[in-house]
């Protein structure tokens, strides 16, 4: 079982870490193309290319700059520590067990713009770059058409070398659509959080991303490897809801 993930578009980097465990990201070398294609954009073309203000945007040239293809943790961190935002806080990453963290990086992939898939505990440097930019490369005039290949191979690889082909859509769609399904033959469950709201259970974006993250850290701390234990999901007053799922879609109300 795998579950994928989005990542966050805030960082914190400073070095607070409950582990000096990690491993390199995988398609370092894709990341350093990416790089080297970012890096020709002034900040004036930076905040039209990433729809971003004039600050982010200079922020953004001078990580492109200050990047390199050598990641230790003199400069970069751990991505499930790196990452920031709703989703992250409901992990709380930093404090995972040992043996947790080693069970997140066996099965759990961080879907990123710049690096492709990242492993919980591969280093990341300071970026931010949306998968639906529209920034033009070798392979077509967006990150789709870079990425999307490349990791559904690498995802059909990674789920082949698991108990059973089975993949827990935690990502936002922004990402979870970079993998060609198709083409791997697998079963694929997204749960689906709902609070009730005037009269009726509805997705609330702010709600939903701490919640994926809170399911995260669920699966994590309780080593889950068959799908139906997600069911017994209950943080922060979510239960499954049968009536409102399926086979493919685990409902969970509050």
């Amino acid at each position: 079982m795998i579950i994928i993930l989005s990542p966050a578009k805030t960082l914190k980097m400073e070095k607070v870490l409950n582990t000096n465990l990690y491993t390199e990201p995988l398609f370092i070398r894709e990341a350093s193309y990416l790089i080297k294609e970012l890096v020709k954009y002034s900040p004036p073309e930076m905040e039209r290319l990433m729809k971003v203000n004039s600050k982010l945007a200079q922020q953004n040239f001078m990580r492109h700059i200050m990047w390199k293809e050598e990641h230790d943790l003199s400069n970069g961190k751990q991505a499930l520590l790196a990452y920031d935002g709703a989703v992250y806080q409901g992990i709380s990453a930093g404090e995972l067990s040992q043996q947790q963290l080693s069970f997140a990086n066996d099965h759990l992939r961080i879907l990123s713009g710049l690096y492709g898939a990242l492993r919980p505990l591969d280093l990341i440097q300071p970026y931010r770059l949306e998968m639906g930019t529209k920034l033009k490369n070798r392979r077509g005039d967006n990150l789709y058409s870079f990425w999307k290949n490349k990791l559904t191979t690498y995802l059909k690889k990674e789920l082949e070398g698991q108990n059973d082909n089975i993949l827990i859509d935690l990502a936002s769609k922004e990402y979870s659509s970079v993998i060609d399904l198709s083409k791997i033959n697998i079963k694929v469950i997204t749960p689906v959080f709902k609070d009730y709201k005037n009269g009726t259970h509805k997705v609330i974006t702010i709600y939903t991303k701490r919640a994926r993250g809170l399911m995260s850290r669920f699966i994590i701390a309780n080593n889950i490897i068959l799908p139906s234990d997600l069911k017994e999901f209950n943080e922060e007053g979510y239960s499954y809801n049968e009536h409102l799922s399926s086979d493919t879609e685990f409902v969970f109300t509050r």
